[in-house]
């Protein structure tokens, strides 16, 4: 536990220089991203059955919001997995995210949960009680909450044309 609070620390808060040829602020993106997708692949989980359709949709959403190749969204699911399995809670991500984006992006993120969510076309409590979570985290307001929730649940509804 201990190791796993250092390793945020150092991996997250800790300020440090970014690689070669990589600047501060794309380094900081590159970091949102992997918030963004590791959220994403925690709303797989919520309901302990993770199903083809919402890999699909996160896979899709982070390649569409973030305007990545095929082999970008790929390195970033793989990437987002591997800290999501090791992550103790959702905090290293929604810090991340509430430091980061601005009201309009958080609200982005919220909405791409609901995606996610409503991909197989049905909401598990699970799911439900951890988007709120993240919305409380990163400081959406309660309405915008709602209102991204029922955008998602309506074009799942819609078959996506929505």
């Amino acid at each position: 536990m201990l190791k796993a609070i250092q390793s945020f620390y150092n991996d997250f808060l800790n300020p440090r220089p970014a690689p070669d040829g990589i600047t501060s602020q794309e380094a900081d993106e590159r970091s949102l991203r992997l918030a963004t997708a590791a959220l994403l692949i925690e709303v797989t989980r919520a309901d302990a059955q993770v199903v083809e359709v919402e890999q699909a949709v996160v896979t899709r959403a982070l390649k569409e919001t973030f305007g990545l190749t095929d082999a970008e969204t790929a390195e970033l699911v793989a990437l987002a997995e591997e800290q999501a399995r090791e992550a103790t809670s959702l905090y290293q991500f929604t810090y991340l995210i509430d430091k980061g984006f601005d009201p309009d992006r958080k609200r982005g993120v919220v909405a791409l949960l609901w995606r996610v969510v409503f991909a197989d076309s049905r909401m598990e409590a699970h799911e439900e009680a951890l988007v709120r979570k993240v919305a409380d985290l990163i400081h959406v307001p309660h309405e915008d909450f709602i209102n991204t929730k029922l955008k998602a649940r309506d074009a799942a509804n819609d078959g996506g044309k929505g």
